[in-house]
């Protein structure tokens, strides 16, 4: 298996100067733990759930500090035909929870240990018979959840 089998949708930011406020924002109402970094075409970083709570816990201001000051420059990709073994060994060496997916220097998805986690779970089906939902439809139902105003 490989990682287009099991990478969702990247979550992206507008720009490098968009705020700490703004970017945990839209991460919360996407229900993703983290945010591709884009200028242009052009990935230049990532802001993770992590990167958003050490700059809260150190000080920073959430409305002038933008995620430029705080986001990982230096992202770590895969292809989108690297297996799923090579993504988790890379992810687990180097304590990353989310990895870009390219073709080429395009950006086209993000693989997080939750994708992973899934895939796992579903090689061993329970013996009870208990069906798993997919990482999509909790995320669908967690989204329909907030619209509702249930925000926990």
């Amino acid at each position: 298996m490989i990682v287009a089998d099991v990478m969702t949708e990247a979550s992206v930011a507008d720009a490098p100067s968009e705020t700490l406020r703004a970017a945990a924002s839209r991460m919360w109402r996407q229900q993703t733990g983290s945010l591709l970094i884009m200028d242009g075409d052009r990935l230049v970083g990532i802001v993770t759930e992590r990167d958003l709570l050490r700059a809260v816990a150190r000080g920073a201001d959430v409305d002038g500090t933008t995620v430029a000051e705080v986001m990982t420059a230096d992202v770590r990709t895969v292809g989108s035909h690297t297996s799923l073994h090579e993504t988790a060994r890379l992810m687990a060496a180097n304590w990353i929870r989310h990895l870009p997916v390219v073709e080429g220097d395009k950006v086209v998805g993000v693989v997080s240990q939750r994708d992973l986690v899934g895939i796992l779970a579903a090689l061993d089906p329970d013996p009870e018979g208990i069906e798993l939902p997919s990482d999509q439809l909790v995320r669908a139902q967690r989204l329909a959840r907030i619209e509702q105003g249930d925000l926990d």
